[in-house]
């Protein structure tokens, strides 16, 4: 049984080949592509659970790769690349990638972000049916979102921040709690990273991302979900 089908997009041939070695062999069904455009055009014809990119492609760029990926899709993006400045991982962040890991990596490191980016908040932890938030209605059942009737497209872990979120609603969660509950054990201290998945997840949720009153920051400590109770 397959254990989910990644596409690898690099320039470099070298890389292809060791990804799909390393890969298949932990039981993943593996396709590739060299370039942004070619990549495009393979995912909209196949069907992935999850994309590694380059972020430093010629041409068509991994940023720009990225972000139309998420134009047409919601599937799990790991960017790969040598840089390693807080600016490289804010843009890979902002981009739609749902997390960054830099080269050289370490196989086993790799293969520990790849199964966090397929992880699933388990749903019997999380809310079912619709719950609004002002203009924005959720929901959790059909993983939808939409906005004054049209569809906003949330990144997977996008969907399971607000999910955790919603099931937690008007209780202060730590930095540490989020971030283990929905990437996972490795991730506690990774403060910064969460800053930009709230800071998206705003601008997908809020009237005015500036000056939110739903997705709220509680200083020094997290984020609450502020859910309005309905009239009696």
């Amino acid at each position: 049984m397959s254990a989910g089908r990644i596409f690898v997009v690099d320039d470099d041939p070298q890389i292809r080949r060791v990804m799909r070695v390393t890969l298949t062999g932990q039981g993943y069904e593996v396709d590739d592509a060299k370039d942004g455009q070619t990549a495009l055009e393979k995912l909209r014809d196949g069907r992935f659970d999850l994309v590694l990119l380059d972020m430093n492609m010629p041409e068509m760029g991994g940023v720009e790769t990225c972000r139309a990926i998420r134009g047409q899709s919601d599937i799990a993006i790991i960017m790969l690349t040598v840089r390693d400045t807080e600016s490289d991982k804010v843009e890979a962040l902002d981009a739609g990638a749902d997390d960054y890991v830099t080269k050289p990596y370490n196989p086993q490191e790799l293969l520990a972000r790849i199964r966090a980016a397929l992880r699933r908040t388990p749903s019997m932890q999380g809310p079912t049916g619709r719950v609004i938030l002002g203009p924005v209605e959720v929901d959790f059942d059909s993983r939808q979102v939409t906005a004054r009737g049209r569809t906003v497209r949330l990144t997977p872990k996008e969907f399971e921040l607000l999910r955790y979120l919603v099931g937690h609603a008007n209780k202060t969660l730590s930095h540490r709690e989020l971030l283990q509950a929905v990437w996972g054990p490795d991730y506690g201290d990774q403060v910064d990273y969460l800053r930009v998945f709230v800071n998206q997840l705003r601008k997908k949720i809020e009237p005015k991302p500036s000056s939110p009153v739903y997705l709220l920051t509680e200083p020094w400590v997290g984020y609450r979900l502020h859910l309005p109770s309905e009239p009696k």
